[in-house]
Protein backbone atom coordinates (compact mmCIF):
# COMPACT_ATOMS: atom_id res chain seq x y z
CA UNK A 1 0.00 0.00 0.00
CA UNK A 2 1.36 3.20 -0.93
CA UNK A 3 2.65 6.09 1.89
CA UNK A 4 -0.55 8.25 -0.02
CA UNK A 5 -3.11 5.66 0.91
CA UNK A 6 -1.88 5.36 4.47
CA UNK A 7 -1.74 8.77 5.46
CA UNK A 8 -5.54 9.06 3.89
CA UNK A 9 -6.72 6.11 5.73
CA UNK A 10 -5.58 7.75 8.93
CA UNK A 11 -7.04 10.79 8.02
CA UNK A 12 -9.91 9.95 7.80
CA UNK A 13 -10.25 7.63 11.41
CA UNK A 14 -8.82 10.68 12.65
CA UNK A 15 -12.02 12.60 11.06
CA UNK A 16 -14.15 9.92 12.09
CA UNK A 17 -13.23 10.19 15.79
CA UNK A 18 -13.72 13.75 15.68
CA UNK A 19 -17.19 13.77 14.28
CA UNK A 20 -17.57 11.27 17.32
CA UNK A 21 -16.38 13.72 20.15
CA UNK A 22 -18.81 16.39 18.43
CA UNK A 23 -21.50 14.50 18.31
CA UNK A 24 -21.41 13.90 21.92
CA UNK A 25 -21.47 10.23 21.08
CA UNK A 26 -18.98 7.76 23.22
CA UNK A 27 -17.09 5.12 21.52
CA UNK A 28 -18.38 2.58 23.01
CA UNK A 29 -22.13 3.82 21.64
CA UNK A 30 -20.46 3.88 18.34
CA UNK A 31 -18.78 0.83 18.01
CA UNK A 32 -20.16 -1.67 20.69
CA UNK A 33 -24.08 -0.83 21.58
CA UNK A 34 -26.25 -0.46 18.42
CA UNK A 35 -30.05 -0.04 20.83
CA UNK A 36 -33.43 1.11 19.23
CA UNK A 37 -35.95 2.30 20.86
CA UNK A 38 -39.11 1.17 19.09
CA UNK A 39 -40.77 -2.06 19.63
CA UNK A 40 -41.70 -3.61 16.21
CA UNK A 41 -43.90 -6.80 17.75
CA UNK A 42 -44.68 -8.38 20.94
CA UNK A 43 -44.80 -11.95 22.20
CA UNK A 44 -48.85 -11.86 21.52
CA UNK A 45 -47.77 -11.12 17.90
CA UNK A 46 -46.77 -15.20 18.00
CA UNK A 47 -49.68 -15.87 19.89
CA UNK A 48 -47.65 -16.12 23.20
CA UNK A 49 -49.18 -14.97 26.75
CA UNK A 50 -47.20 -13.04 28.31
CA UNK A 51 -46.51 -10.34 31.39
CA UNK A 52 -45.34 -6.85 31.01
CA UNK A 53 -42.69 -6.77 33.63
CA UNK A 54 -41.10 -2.85 34.57
CA UNK A 55 -38.29 -3.66 36.98
CA UNK A 56 -35.14 -1.41 38.65
CA UNK A 57 -31.54 -2.47 37.77
CA UNK A 58 -28.82 -2.73 40.92
CA UNK A 59 -28.26 0.86 40.84
CA UNK A 60 -32.41 1.71 40.41
CA UNK A 61 -32.29 2.26 36.79
CA UNK A 62 -35.91 1.77 35.15
CA UNK A 63 -35.55 -1.55 32.93
CA UNK A 64 -38.13 -3.15 30.94
CA UNK A 65 -38.72 -7.12 30.43
CA UNK A 66 -41.54 -9.79 29.19
CA UNK A 67 -41.84 -12.68 31.02
CA UNK A 68 -43.32 -15.44 28.85
CA UNK A 69 -44.72 -18.58 31.34
CA UNK A 70 -43.82 -22.18 30.31
CA UNK A 71 -44.49 -25.56 31.87
CA UNK A 72 -44.74 -26.04 35.58
CA UNK A 73 -42.30 -27.90 36.21
CA UNK A 74 -39.64 -26.30 33.73
CA UNK A 75 -37.31 -24.23 34.63
CA UNK A 76 -36.91 -20.60 33.38
CA UNK A 77 -34.43 -19.29 31.38
CA UNK A 78 -33.01 -15.65 31.72
CA UNK A 79 -32.35 -13.98 28.52
CA UNK A 80 -29.78 -11.40 27.52
CA UNK A 81 -29.91 -10.63 23.75
CA UNK A 82 -27.05 -9.24 21.59
CA UNK A 83 -25.58 -5.65 21.06
CA UNK A 84 -28.36 -4.67 18.52
CA UNK A 85 -32.38 -3.69 18.84
CA UNK A 86 -34.24 -4.75 21.47
CA UNK A 87 -36.58 -7.87 22.80
CA UNK A 88 -38.62 -6.93 20.40
CA UNK A 89 -36.50 -8.48 17.78
CA UNK A 90 -36.19 -11.92 19.61
CA UNK A 91 -39.63 -12.86 20.17
CA UNK A 92 -39.16 -15.59 17.57
CA UNK A 93 -36.75 -17.12 20.08
CA UNK A 94 -39.23 -16.55 22.46
CA UNK A 95 -41.64 -18.87 20.52
CA UNK A 96 -38.98 -21.99 19.07
CA UNK A 97 -38.32 -21.60 23.60
CA UNK A 98 -41.95 -22.37 24.19
CA UNK A 99 -42.61 -25.19 21.56
CA UNK A 100 -39.17 -26.44 21.97
CA UNK A 101 -38.40 -26.64 25.46
CA UNK A 102 -41.75 -25.61 27.08
CA UNK A 103 -39.56 -23.44 29.86
CA UNK A 104 -40.45 -19.70 31.15
CA UNK A 105 -38.65 -17.07 29.78
CA UNK A 106 -37.61 -13.71 31.40
CA UNK A 107 -36.15 -11.36 28.60
CA UNK A 108 -34.91 -7.81 29.17
CA UNK A 109 -34.10 -4.87 27.57
CA UNK A 110 -30.56 -3.26 28.94
CA UNK A 111 -30.80 0.56 29.73
CA UNK A 112 -30.79 2.85 26.45
CA UNK A 113 -33.09 -0.10 24.59
CA UNK A 114 -36.66 -0.51 23.77
CA UNK A 115 -38.29 1.07 27.22
CA UNK A 116 -35.59 0.49 29.92
CA UNK A 117 -34.13 3.72 30.50
CA UNK A 118 -30.56 5.00 30.94
CA UNK A 119 -27.61 5.14 28.59
CA UNK A 120 -25.82 1.40 28.03
CA UNK A 121 -22.12 0.44 29.46
CA UNK A 122 -20.70 -2.42 30.10
CA UNK A 123 -21.13 -2.08 34.10
CA UNK A 124 -24.66 -1.18 33.42
CA UNK A 125 -25.27 -3.89 31.52
CA UNK A 126 -24.44 -6.37 34.69
CA UNK A 127 -26.30 -3.81 36.87
CA UNK A 128 -29.42 -5.06 34.65
CA UNK A 129 -28.56 -8.55 34.96
CA UNK A 130 -28.29 -8.24 38.71
CA UNK A 131 -31.75 -6.54 38.79
CA UNK A 132 -33.33 -8.75 36.47
CA UNK A 133 -32.32 -11.94 38.80
CA UNK A 134 -33.50 -9.90 41.96
CA UNK A 135 -37.07 -9.58 39.58
CA UNK A 136 -37.01 -13.39 39.31
CA UNK A 137 -36.25 -13.93 43.11
CA UNK A 138 -38.72 -12.01 43.79
CA UNK A 139 -40.97 -13.44 42.23
CA UNK A 140 -40.52 -17.64 43.25
CA UNK A 141 -37.09 -18.43 41.38
CA UNK A 142 -34.35 -19.44 42.90
CA UNK A 143 -31.20 -19.68 41.24
CA UNK A 144 -31.48 -23.60 40.88
CA UNK A 145 -34.09 -23.39 38.80
CA UNK A 146 -32.59 -20.64 36.45
CA UNK A 147 -30.82 -20.90 33.51
CA UNK A 148 -28.42 -17.95 32.25
CA UNK A 149 -28.97 -17.62 28.26
CA UNK A 150 -26.64 -15.05 26.14
CA UNK A 151 -26.27 -14.56 23.12
CA UNK A 152 -22.60 -12.70 21.49
CA UNK A 153 -22.49 -9.23 23.92
CA UNK A 154 -25.27 -11.01 25.98
CA UNK A 155 -23.04 -13.78 26.54
CA UNK A 156 -19.96 -11.61 27.96
CA UNK A 157 -23.24 -10.47 30.77
CA UNK A 158 -24.68 -13.80 31.44
CA UNK A 159 -21.03 -14.84 32.57
CA UNK A 160 -20.48 -12.19 34.91
CA UNK A 161 -23.49 -12.82 36.33
CA UNK A 162 -22.96 -16.67 36.63
CA UNK A 163 -19.51 -15.55 38.10
CA UNK A 164 -21.39 -13.41 40.99
CA UNK A 165 -24.56 -15.79 41.52
CA UNK A 166 -24.07 -19.45 39.70
CA UNK A 167 -27.34 -20.56 37.70
CA UNK A 168 -28.50 -24.34 37.37
CA UNK A 169 -26.81 -24.02 33.82
CA UNK A 170 -25.56 -21.16 31.74
CA UNK A 171 -25.58 -21.25 27.88
CA UNK A 172 -23.42 -18.98 25.83
CA UNK A 173 -24.18 -18.51 21.97
CA UNK A 174 -21.39 -16.85 19.98
CA UNK A 175 -19.74 -15.29 22.56
CA UNK A 176 -16.10 -13.93 22.13
CA UNK A 177 -13.32 -13.79 23.99
CA UNK A 178 -13.09 -9.89 24.38
CA UNK A 179 -13.68 -6.15 23.35
CA UNK A 180 -10.40 -6.41 22.81
CA UNK A 181 -9.55 -9.51 20.86
CA UNK A 182 -12.68 -7.97 18.69
CA UNK A 183 -11.28 -4.58 18.07
CA UNK A 184 -7.59 -6.44 17.03
CA UNK A 185 -9.40 -8.92 14.36
CA UNK A 186 -11.87 -6.16 12.66
CA UNK A 187 -10.31 -2.97 12.90
CA UNK A 188 -6.18 -3.30 13.65
CA UNK A 189 -5.62 -0.06 12.65
CA UNK A 190 -8.84 2.02 14.15
CA UNK A 191 -8.04 -0.36 17.48
CA UNK A 192 -4.44 0.88 17.78
CA UNK A 193 -5.03 4.40 17.51
CA UNK A 194 -8.32 4.57 18.93
CA UNK A 195 -8.89 1.48 21.21
CA UNK A 196 -7.85 3.50 24.49
CA UNK A 197 -11.21 5.69 24.06
CA UNK A 198 -13.51 2.28 24.57
CA UNK A 199 -14.56 1.42 28.30
CA UNK A 200 -15.76 -1.89 27.97
CA UNK A 201 -13.93 -4.31 27.69
CA UNK A 202 -16.21 -7.46 28.38
CA UNK A 203 -13.50 -9.92 28.99
CA UNK A 204 -15.06 -13.68 28.89
CA UNK A 205 -11.96 -15.18 28.47
CA UNK A 206 -10.54 -14.38 31.74
CA UNK A 207 -13.95 -14.84 33.40
CA UNK A 208 -15.41 -18.20 32.15
CA UNK A 209 -13.10 -20.09 34.33
CA UNK A 210 -15.00 -18.68 37.50
CA UNK A 211 -18.08 -19.16 36.37
CA UNK A 212 -19.59 -22.28 38.91
CA UNK A 213 -22.05 -23.44 36.64
CA UNK A 214 -22.62 -26.24 34.00
CA UNK A 215 -21.91 -24.99 30.63
CA UNK A 216 -23.42 -25.39 26.73
CA UNK A 217 -21.42 -23.32 24.61
CA UNK A 218 -23.15 -23.05 20.70
CA UNK A 219 -21.11 -21.61 18.06
CA UNK A 220 -22.18 -21.11 14.59
CA UNK A 221 -18.92 -22.85 12.18
CA UNK A 222 -19.51 -19.95 9.49
CA UNK A 223 -19.27 -16.81 12.04
CA UNK A 224 -17.61 -14.40 10.45
CA UNK A 225 -18.41 -11.59 13.27
CA UNK A 226 -17.21 -13.56 15.92
CA UNK A 227 -15.06 -16.20 14.22
CA UNK A 228 -15.72 -20.23 15.79
CA UNK A 229 -12.30 -20.03 17.00
CA UNK A 230 -13.30 -17.44 20.27
CA UNK A 231 -15.85 -19.69 21.46
CA UNK A 232 -13.71 -22.97 21.43
CA UNK A 233 -11.49 -20.76 23.19
CA UNK A 234 -13.82 -19.58 25.65
CA UNK A 235 -14.74 -23.32 26.47
CA UNK A 236 -11.12 -24.64 26.35
CA UNK A 237 -11.28 -22.05 29.35
CA UNK A 238 -14.46 -23.01 30.80
CA UNK A 239 -14.95 -25.21 33.69
CA UNK A 240 -16.12 -28.92 33.72
CA UNK A 241 -19.29 -29.96 33.20
CA UNK A 242 -19.24 -28.15 29.51
CA UNK A 243 -20.64 -28.88 26.40
CA UNK A 244 -19.99 -27.90 22.56
CA UNK A 245 -21.81 -27.73 20.30
CA UNK A 246 -20.85 -26.26 16.26
CA UNK A 247 -23.64 -24.94 14.52
CA UNK A 248 -22.66 -26.18 10.94
CA UNK A 249 -23.25 -23.81 8.12
CA UNK A 250 -24.29 -20.84 10.54
CA UNK A 251 -23.08 -17.48 10.87
CA UNK A 252 -23.14 -14.95 13.68
CA UNK A 253 -26.71 -13.97 13.27
CA UNK A 254 -28.90 -16.84 11.52
CA UNK A 255 -27.93 -20.26 14.05
CA UNK A 256 -31.78 -21.13 14.17
CA UNK A 257 -31.56 -21.00 10.33
CA UNK A 258 -29.32 -23.92 10.34
CA UNK A 259 -29.77 -27.77 12.35
CA UNK A 260 -32.92 -26.30 14.39
CA UNK A 261 -33.44 -30.27 15.12
CA UNK A 262 -29.76 -30.81 16.28
CA UNK A 263 -29.96 -27.39 18.16
CA UNK A 264 -32.68 -28.18 19.91
CA UNK A 265 -32.07 -31.18 20.94
CA UNK A 266 -28.57 -29.96 22.46
CA UNK A 267 -30.88 -27.91 24.90
CA UNK A 268 -33.18 -31.01 25.69
CA UNK A 269 -29.67 -32.51 27.04
CA UNK A 270 -28.17 -30.43 28.53
CA UNK A 271 -31.69 -29.89 30.43
CA UNK A 272 -31.70 -33.14 31.68
CA UNK A 273 -28.55 -33.42 33.12
CA UNK A 274 -28.70 -30.59 35.15
CA UNK A 275 -29.39 -30.82 38.96
CA UNK A 276 -33.13 -28.59 39.26
CA UNK A 277 -34.61 -28.01 42.51
CA UNK A 278 -37.58 -30.26 42.80
CA UNK A 279 -40.43 -27.28 43.74
CA UNK A 280 -41.68 -25.85 40.34
CA UNK A 281 -42.38 -22.03 40.33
Amino acid sequence: MSNDKVTSKIIALVAGLFLILLSGCSMDNAFIFFPTRELVMTPHSVGLPYDEVYFTAADDTRLHGWFVPGQAEAPVILFFHGNAGNISHRVDNLRLFHQHLGVSVFIIDYRGYGNSAGKTSEEGTYADARGALGWLHDNGWNNDRIIYFGRSVGAAVATQLALEKPPAGLVLESPFTSVAAMGRRHNPILYFLLGWLLQSRYDTLSKIDQAGAPLLLFHGTRDTIVPPAMGKDVFARAREPKTLHLIEGAGHNDTLAHGQREYWQAWRTFIATLTLSAEAK
